[in-house]
């Protein structure tokens, strides 16, 4: 005998295989959803601290002024209250 199906296979049932499962797609639309509100109100708000400088590159004017304070290169931490290095504040 040969083997005959006995009802015909539905065209949608081949792209229901293909396709993820409904779920899937609904939480990965929400994601990029979340995802983009996120972008626009952190685009929105700005710089988180527009005063901080990056540790490396050669840009020319930094801000402290007092350069390392002699300590041994620290960033001029000296100046900054209960960071004397041992000094027994």
């Amino acid at each position: 005998m040969a083997d005959i199906p006995l009802s015909p296979r539905p065209v949608g049932g081949t792209l229901r295989r293909v396709l993820p499962p409904p779920a899937l797609c609904g939480f990965l639309l929400l994601l990029v959803l979340v995802f983009s509100v996120s972008y626009a109100v952190g685009s929105a708000a700005g710089p988180v601290a527009p005063g901080i400088q990056g540790t490396g590159g050669t840009g020319g004017s930094g801000g402290g002024g007092d350069g390392d304070g002699g300590d041994g290169g620290d960033g001029g931490m000296d100046d900054m209250p209960g960071m004397g290095h041992g000094s027994g504040e």
